[in-house]
């Protein structure tokens, strides 16, 4: 990744904070010469191993099932808020007219090594705190016991639960921090009613 030194953010728990807001991850492996990419909603450990542990699970009919039986490395992306930047939100435009377009986002990279692990009771926890987390905004909150045993045992057979143990964790916030004070200030308010996250990264992570 193109990582200039001022959208760099090595800050663990704001890394880890992007990513249990925005837990679809991009995994991505690379097995003879191809890229087998999938999209999964991951639970993070952050106390785990040595920068944290992600965990999820794919079904047993994906082709990434059998490349893990040979691949043991993966790269995972997590995205957050990202917006268009117009050069009208930049004062020096109706002066000197000398500004063009951008895009502001934050995103986090991850790369660890990838394991499957075949074990129901594993996998049955790793689906039962993801069902809580994302459940809980809602008024009956649904549950696994609110479904059939014998419907779920199916399914169960059908998946498989897969960890990843991070060895290194990256974040690229590119905020408007490459911009005057003014400009950001401009951008942020401008952005404030058509994407509030993205004008709050922007007060938050502009330097100080």
């Amino acid at each position: 990744m193109y990582l200039p030194t001022h959208f760099k953010q090595e800050n663990l728990p704001e890394l880890f904070d992007l990513i249990e807001k925005n837990p679809l991850g991009s995994l991505m492996v690379t097995y003879d010469g191809e890229i087998e990419a999938n999209h999964i909603p991951f639970e993070l450990d952050r106390s785990a191993g040595k920068s944290g542990l992600l965990r999820g699970h794919i079904a047993k009919a994906n082709p990434l099932f059998t490349l893990l039986e040979q691949v043991q490395s993966a790269y995972v992306i997590f995205h957050a808020e990202q917006s268009y930047i117009s050069p009208n939100w930049y004062p020096g435009k109706f002066e000197h007219h000398r500004e063009v377009p951008t895009w502001n986002y934050r995103v986090v990279h991850v790369k660890g090594a990838i394991r499957k692990i075949e074990d129901e009771k594993y996998l049955r926890g790793i689906l039962a705190r993801l069902t809580r987390q994302h459940e809980a905004p809602q008024a009956v909150p649904w549950k696994m016991g609110d479904a059939p045993n014998d419907y779920i045992a199916a399914l169960l057979q059908e998946i498989v639960a897969i960890e990843i143990e991070i060895d290194s964790i990256v974040g690229k916030f590119k905020v408007s921090q490459n911009r005057s004070t003014v400009d950001a200030t401009s951008a942020a308010n401008a952005l404030q009613n058509q994407s509030p996250e993205m004008a709050e990264s922007i007060r938050k992570f502009y330097p100080r």
